[in-house]
């Protein structure tokens, strides 16, 4: 914590007052070929299209439009879940991970899907969801059983139901449900019992806290592997991995108290492991974690981390209550016409990652998610276009999830609550919007049949309609991804210098450099005109502009000060000459 507040300090106060140093120097990490510069879309399989009518998403209606998610130029493409399940928590409990869930399709549809990615040129990762099950799964419905079996340990159990569990636990567990005389560690929500991992210090006292090495944890572990091995096989590029962070458990003690985490070094070994197999025998997959904590995911482990789970990716985006819909959070965002949020905040944090991670794998600031309210939430597409614009010009592996591109929007509280999704999340799991007819082309269905009604706003915007209009937010997210596969300086692993970013100031500017190429980026979404002063080490006779707005621009070549005014709600991707 010492380490961040000193880091706020220098951030806040040098930024715009020394020169920052532009090197042009820059290390590519040891990430697959094809993922080195990629970006990312993500598809919520219930919603993206529907083939038969109803109401539900799935794989038939999802090939039906891949034509269109490679007109975006992303690289690749990640799903949600698409196991079988009985979607208490929307697929992300398991019952079976060696089947499709049948609302989506077969197995053989999904084989189908990922051959047809492949002949477009582009990549596919699943979603490996392997901290905990569902409760019907045939793994958890042995473990249930009082005589032991294979499965008995597979996942967390007391000996007892009439003896609590240790206070660090308070809460964890759930007693009473099975014939076996034990109480089961959830994960979320109680219907998602935790796998196994062991533990990382067990207590002598509660002989239930297996070690990491013990046979029954390997063997569930091996499960696992073959998990994995099942869907490379079927034709998968990689997987995202659902809570990465949180698999060997651990006891750790502050002042007279005890409390229960996970612990980050065991759980290491446990993905280098994975690494170790898929570089062996699937060479070219890619690792996207969710961890959020880029530090330990890049830590010989993963490729790419998802890092948003964090007070910083919330101060760009979400800060305030009435944008995420539930009154959780308080203070201002970054990109808000308001102009009251702090861009330090975010840099305090994410600057002390990308230090700590040049080199070893990619940060990835996400374009909105499944988990997280709309972007687009009272914004505007010039609004969302700045947004899009930091989204492709920040170093790391870009991910955006569906519909954004055309800015679809958070939808009401009084939604309904599907499938575990409680606001904000079910507004954000809405039916993607393709044309102005029924059910906004998402389903041929009956309205009521729909997995979440659709967009009710006569203006509702949808694919049809931004693919005529070449000003649409659509073509101007597709130009974004042109330019950051164009210009070598925007590549995912090129340098990235901030030049100015002062406390509760805008525009927020920075430098991304590959050798000679340099390229500004200017961001100013405040709804007044901003200015600022700063010194670059770089020499340049005249900028170009790459994409957004005109702005004004001084370059004091002696002394190597430009200062720039940039119009109302505005930005500038700038490249030097």
């Amino acid at each position: 914590m010492k380490h961040l507040l000193s880091l706020f300090c220098l951030l806040s106060l040098c930024f715009s007052a020394n020169a920052q140093k532009i090197t042009g120097n820059y290390e590519v990490p040891d990430v697959p070929d094809w993922a080195k510069n990629a970006v990312f879309y993500q598809i919520y399989p219930q919603t993206f299209c529907d083939s038969d009518g109803d109401g539900i998403g799935d794989i038939k209606g999802i090939i039906s439009k891949l034509d269109y998610v490679k007109s975006l130029g992303v690289d690749a493409i990640w799903f949600n879940p698409f196991f079988d399940s009985p979607f208490l928590d929307a697929g992300y409990d398991i019952r079976d991970y060696y089947r499709i869930a049948p609302r989506y399709g077969t197995n053989e549809d999904a084989k189908q899907l990922f051959e047809e990615i492949h002949k477009r040129g582009m990549h596919v990762i699943f979603d490996y969801v392997i901290s905990y099950t569902s409760i019907d799964n045939p793994w958890f419905k042995e473990s249930c059983k009082q005589e032991p079996n294979k499965y008995s340990n597979y996942y967390i159990w007391t000996e007892t139901n009439w003896v609590d569990p240790p206070r660090e636990f308070a809460g964890q567990f759930i007693k009473g449900y099975a014939e076996r005389n034990g109480q089961y560690m959830r994960n979320f929500y109680w219907c998602q019992p935790a796998l196994n991992f062991g533990f990382a210090n067990p207590d002598p006292n509660q002989p239930w806290q297996l070690p990491t090495d013990h046979p029954d944890v390997v063997a569930m572990k091996n499960d696992l592997k073959d998990v994995l091995r099942f869907w490379m096989d079927m034709g998968c590029d990689g997987f995202r991995a659902d809570m990465a962070g949180a698999l060997v458990k651990t006891r750790q003690t502050r002042g007279n108290e005890q409390f229960f985490t996970t612990n980050e070094n065991a759980t290491k070994l446990f993905w280098r492991e994975i690494r170790e197999l898929l570089e062996k025998e699937y060479p070219g997959s890619l690792m996207v974690a969710e961890w959020s904590f880029p530090s330990d995911a890049l830590d010989k482990c993963f490729h790419v981390d998802f890092f948003h789970w964090f007070n910083g990716y919330n101060d760009l985006f979400q800060k305030e209550s009435w944008r995420i819909l539930n009154g959780c959070s308080e203070g201002h965002s970054f990109f808000d016409k308001d102009g009251k949020g702090n861009i330090t905040d975010f840099l305090a944090s994410y600057m002390e990652q990308y230090e700590k991670t040049v080199g070893k794998g990619y940060i990835s600031l996400p374009l909105g998610n499944h988990d997280n309210a709309r972007i687009a939430n009272t914004r505007t597409d010039k609004e969302l276009e700045i947004i899009y614009a930091f989204g492709f010009t920040m170093p790391g592996l870009p991910f955006i999830y569906y519909g954004n591109e055309i800015g679809m929007k958070q939808l009401p509280t009084s939604w309904p609550q599907v499938e575990g999704a409680y606001q904000p999340r079910n507004g954000a799991r809405t039916p993607m919007q393709w044309t102005s007819g029924k059910n906004l082309g998402f389903s041929t269905g009956d309205a009521s049949k729909l997995y979440l009604p659709v967009d009710p706003a006569d203006d509702a915007p949808n694919v049809e309609a931004e693919e005529a209009d070449p000003n649409s937010l659509l073509n101007r997210t597709r130009k974004l991804i042109a330019l950051r596969h164009s210009e070598p300086a925007l590549a995912n692993y090129a340098e990235f210098v901030p030049v100015y970013a002062e406390k509760n100031t805008y525009p927020f500017v920075y430098a991304r450099a590959a050798g000679k190429d340099v390229v500004l980026v200017m961001l100013n979404p405040r709804a007044e005109a901003s200015e600022a002063t700063f010194e670059i080490n770089t020499k340049f006779c005249k900028t170009k502009l790459l994409a957004g707005d005109k702005f004004k621009i001084t370059h004091d070549k002696k002394t190597g000060k430009v200062s720039v005014n940039m119009p109302a709600t505005s930005y500038a991707i700038v490249k030097l000459q």
